[in-house]
């Protein structure tokens, strides 16, 4: 009976090790101004996982109550922390998508400190609404006649749906039944809203005759979906938001647009794949939906735009009030979308239209400072040409550049990567040929310093 877990919890030099463990309550006491019911908390925690070594057959040289403080210091750090994103990636979902422009951070900052005019008129002194403080900007940017704004972009998908076509038949393309991320698809979205979705041409190709052929007395609206985040080429085709909008004015039947991203930025060459919001406002669709905190560069929030009797239906619909965008991403929105206004700040000031359009010589000078931060303290590292995505669209772009390649030596590149997940601040890079890659896109010079000082310590010999 038993294996060698079953020998060694017989061994009497195991059993010696267990008996040694302090209770609880002493090695409480031994963390001194800590709350008892904290203390007590560690100190099992503690003793668990000494236990647990031990039975494993390993043996720790650390203090039980050094291993106390250090599981009581981590319980304490907030949970959501701020990250280096060394990956490339610059709209990284995982890391929390789009980082605030300076001026957006700042408004989250003042209206969080206190109270604000969230839904008070205050020329009149009455109640007003929270669409007023980004509606006008988001009808002079996208040339619409009128806005509202959700949490999400699904969710305004979402909303449109179910304000213009619940009961009745939404029509999309058989290409474009996408899929969203984390499971979520363009079906599910559409029975979530009531309507029925009738799908029309085939994944490769959809001609204008094949909606034509499926308008009818029962439809309620017409959706196109980008495909954000992948591509179909070769033998495709797919109208353009001229011809379904022309369609759609032809037989009365309204057009919904789902864009996306959220491309707003004028004389960014590397936007000029994604569909433009102006263009699909411009043709006459009903309802435009975009992101916020994809090449938009604000915070989370779903932005519709598009003709006025489309965005009232929206606006009064129940659903509106479940998926209203709360003040603080408010506030860095509405930040967001001033920026806007001036193509060349925006492009200078927001971080995502900053890494997309960095010239060589910045990416350049930044793989080097890390490079040379390395080699000082005696870590192989090189400056070596990688490729660096846009993430979450864009999906054929790729962004070549100057990264910092470091060998992981003398520990393997998981370990090493484990080790920078854990520092302060964590650090995440990306693997490539055994080696780890600090791609500067996605850091500014104190972030690529961070990170180079997170991997000398890592590696750094106990």
């Amino acid at each position: 009976m038993g294996g060698a877990a079953g020998s060694r919890a017989r061994s009497p030099e195991l059993a010696a090790l267990l008996r040694a463990l302090p209770p609880v309550d002493e090695l409480a006491a031994a963390l001194a101004d800590v709350p008892r019911a904290l203390a007590v908390g560690a100190a099992r925690r503690a003793l668990a996982a000494r236990r647990e070594a031990l039975l494993a057959g390993e043996r720790p040289a650390t203090d039980l109550a050094d291993d106390a403080r250090a599981l009581l210091e981590r319980a304490g750090r907030a949970s959501l922390r701020r990250v280096i994103n060394a990956t490339g990636v610059i709209v990284h979902t995982n890391l929390g998508r789009a980082p605030l422009a300076p001026a957006a951070a700042d408004a989250v900052a003042a209206a969080a400190r206190g109270y604000s005019n969230l839904e008070y008129d205050l020329e009149s002194g009455g109640r007003g609404s929270r669409q007023a403080h980004v509606e006008g900007l988001a009808r002079e940017l996208t040339g619409a006649e009128a806005a509202l704004v959700v949490n999400n972009c699904a969710g305004a998908v979402l909303l449109a749906a179910a304000a213009l076509a619940a009961g009745r038949e939404l029509v999309v393309s058989r290409g474009q039944l996408v899929e969203i991320g984390g499971s979520f698809r363009l079906p599910d979205v559409a029975a979530q809203s009531g309507a029925r979705l009738v799908e029309v041409g085939t994944t490769n190709r959809t001609r204008i005759d094949d909606y034509e052929r499926a308008l009818g007395a029962e439809t309620g609206a017409i959706v196109r979906a980008h495909q954000s985040n992948f591509r179909a080429v070769g033998f495709v085709e797919q109208p353009d938001i001229e011809e379904l909008c022309a369609l759609g004015a032809r037989t009365g039947v309204p057009v919904i647009d789902d864009v996306g991203s959220g491309a707003l930025a004028e004389g960014l060459p590397e936007l000029s794949d994604e569909p433009a919001v102006r263009r699909s406002v411009a043709a006459g669709a009903a309802v435009v939906c975009f992101s916020g905190d994809k090449l938009l560069g604000g915070p989370q929030a779903g932005l519709m735009v598009g003709r006025a009797e489309a965005i009232e239906r929206c606006r009064r619909h129940p659903l509106a009030r479940a998926l209203r965008i709360d003040k603080l991403s408010l506030a860095a929105l509405e930040a967001t979308l001033r920026l806007h206004r001036d193509p060349a700040r925006a492009l200078a000031e927001i971080p995502v239209l900053r890494m997309l359009s960095a010239p060589e010589s910045e990416l350049a000078a930044r793989a080097e400072l890390m490079r040379a931060l390395l080699e000082h303290a005696g870590v192989d590292a090189r400056v070596v040409t990688a490729a660096a995505r846009v993430g979450g669209a864009l999906p054929l772009l790729e962004l070549e550049g100057p990264v910092c390649a470091v060998d992981p030596a003398p520990l393997a590149l998981d370990e090493l990567a484990r080790r920078l997940r854990r520092g302060e601040p964590p650090v995440v890079g990306r693997a490539r040929r055994g080696r780890l890659l600090l791609d500067p896109r996605t850091m500014d010079d104190d972030e690529a310093r961070a990170a180079a000082r997170g991997v000398a310590a890592a590696l750094r010999p106990v």
